[in-house]
Parts: C-alpha cells; structure tokens; sequence
C-alpha cells in the first residue's frame, strides 16, 4: 500500500477511544460504558463524525475515501492498485506505486516520481502537470471497523497517459538511456491501448450499449497485447550479425543484404513448416485448453507460430555463436532440422 498513514484519525474501533469522542461531544460520563456496547463499526462511525466536524469547523476538508479498490494483477500480471473515489468526478486513481509499475519501474513508493525528476526526463515535464506529480492525492481506503482506515497517496488515472506522452516525447529526443528503453516501450503501449480502448467505450456510450466488466477488461487487454506485439523484435539482431560473420558480408549503409532473405526463408521458414509434429502437438493443446474443440487447428496456429518462431530462432543463434565458419553453421543448421516431417497429414488438416 502506498504511504500508508498508520495513524490515522478515523479508525477509533477501540472502545475507551469512542467514549472519549463522545464525551468530547457532549455525552455524558458514561460514555466510555456506552461505547462498549456499540458495534465497532458504529464507533466508527461516531468517531469520524466527530472529526469531520472538527475539521470543518477549522475551515479543513475531510479526505476523500475510495469506494472500491481493484488491481492489475489477476489481468495483467502487474500488481498494480486502482481505487475510485466517492467525489462529484468519481475520480479514478492508480496508487503512486502502481504509477511506477505499470512503466515498469521498481515497486519502490518512490520510483515514480524520481524517474520524472530525472535528467531524461527533464523538459518533458510541464509545469502543470509537474505540479500534479508534486500533490499526490490522499484518499482513505478501508471500513473503519474490523479493516482500519489507512491513507493513501495515488494520482489521477488520467495523468498515466500524459506521463507517457511526456516519456515518448524524451524518447524521440534521444534523451532516454539504454536501461530506460523498456520504460518507452511501456509508454508506447499504454497510450495505444487507452486511445483505442477509449474510443471503443465511447462508441459504446453513445450507441447506448453497457458493457460488463468483463468485455472492458477483455477489451483492454487486446489492445495490450496488439500494441505490445508492434515493440516485439522477433528476429534477435544478434542473429544478423552472426549471418554477417559467418557469410563475410559487408553491411550496406540502408537495409540488409539479399543473401538474408535466402538465409531467412532457408533456415528460418522452409524448417518451421516442418517440426517433428512438435507445432502440431502444441496446437492441439492450445485447442484442448481452450474448450474449443469445435474449431480447426489452424484457428489456434497464430499464436502458437510465434511461439515456434522465437523458439526456432534462439536454437538457430545458439548454432550461430558456436560456429566458427559457414560450412560448420549449415552442417549444424541441417542436422537439427534437416530430417523433419510434414507438419500436418491429410487425415489431420481435417481435423
């Protein structure tokens, strides 16, 4: 939890607590024996009343508190807090350390803020949105009863999205280093998924359509995955340099040699046609899993192809670095995928 304030002001579950705000109140001696008697959510409820009027009576304003409270982790595997509050704007908040982990940063409370005071990030940050950064919002989360009240420190939902168009701007400047790549990336598919997944519910809105719960995160989760997908280098450039040692070929100032298109079709796609049966067993299990028999294998074969390609391709560049010329590489290369068999029969393409 972030910041979390262990002394706060509205859990007063304890009995001798309550009697003292109510004596404070006006009630009589016998307070304390009173709030013995009350449940502890009703001595909550006392207690808090009491200093909210405190609090509006020396022109303060009590904190907002979070109706519900969710996170990213059974979705999207980023245990990543998200609350809203109970204002006019039902204003949606992501915790300042979900802040950080949805860039992925470090689960620090403080990673979030200290990646934004960064020299990389210097110049790309306003100073309206600067100013949001230095005034975390502070909400409280919790019953008051058998859950204590705690204070929380988080930001407006929205303020993700202009942190990532800042973090992108940094990244066309040049300005992020190489350990800050995955943060651009991040940024990248963040804002791709919220713009597409934003116009989607407005449609929805407008059309009068309600989606549950489950549409908006399968929805949204698409679109991570669509975007994610666009940053994914299948072919590790490590490989091309091994083609380039191996092959003694120069490297042309614009694009790759045309010796790689053989090389690639060859070595890459001609064997991952072929394999063992081993693409064949994987889409039968994806199928199986699925609960969805009733489809035809091809249907599953997308992403169990990507998965066969990168798995080919780690294979073919551990070849690659152990080599120590061409004619041992493709020695190498034919004895791992030379001998193969047809990856589909005639009796299983109608399956």
């Amino acid at each position: 939890m972030d910041y979390i304030d262990e002394h706060d002001p509205s859990d007063s579950s304890d009995p001798s607590d309550a009697g003292k705000t109510l004596s404070s109140i006006g009630a009589s001696k016998g307070g304390e024996a009173r709030a013995k008697k009350l449940s502890a959510e009703r001595r909550s409820e006392i207690a808090r009343a009491a200093i909210e009027a405190r609090w509006a009576k020396a022109g303060k304003h009590p904190l907002p508190r979070a109706t519900h409270k969710g996170s990213f982790k059974e979705e999207f595997g980023t245990d990543v807090d998200c609350y809203v509050l109970n204002d006019e704007q039902k204003t949606a908040v992501i915790s300042q350390t979900g802040m950080g982990q949805a860039l992925g940063l470090s689960s620090r409370g403080n990673a979030f803020p200290r990646f934004l005071a960064s020299k990389a990030m210097e110049g790309f940050i306003g100073a309206q949105l600067s100013n949001k950064i230095a005034q975390p919002l502070r909400f409280q989360w919790g019953s008051g009863g058998a859950q204590p009240s705690v204070v929380v420190h988080g930001f407006d939902a929205t303020l993700l999205v202009d942190v990532c168009k800042a973090i992108v701007a940094a990244e066309a400047e040049g300005k992020l280093n190489r350990q800050q790549t995955h943060v651009a990336k991040q940024a990248h598919v963040i804002l791709g998924a919220s713009a597409k997944a934003g116009i989607k519910g407005l449609v929805y809105a407008l059309a009068g359509y309600d989606a549950t719960k489950q549409e908006v995160i399968a929805a949204f989760k698409f679109y991570v995955q669509e975007e994610a997908r666009e940053y994914e280098k299948e072919f590790p450039p490590q490989l091309y340099e091994e083609w380039y040692r191996l092959y003694d070929l120069p490297k042309p100032g614009r694009n790759r040699p045309w010796k790689f298109m053989h090389l690639t079709l060859g070595q890459v796609y001609k064997p991952l046609a072929r394999s063992n049966g081993k693409i064949l067993e994987l889409t039968k299990a994806q199928r199986q899993n699925a609960n969805a028999r009733w489809k035809r294998l091809h249907q599953f074969l997308s992403e169990i192809g990507v998965k066969a390609l990168r798995n080919h391709l780690g294979q073919l560049l551990g070849i690659a670095r152990i080599s120590k010329t061409k004619h041992q590489y493709e020695r190498f290369v034919q004895q791992l995928f030379g001998v193969q068999y047809e990856m589909f029969n005639d009796e299983e393409s109608q399956a």
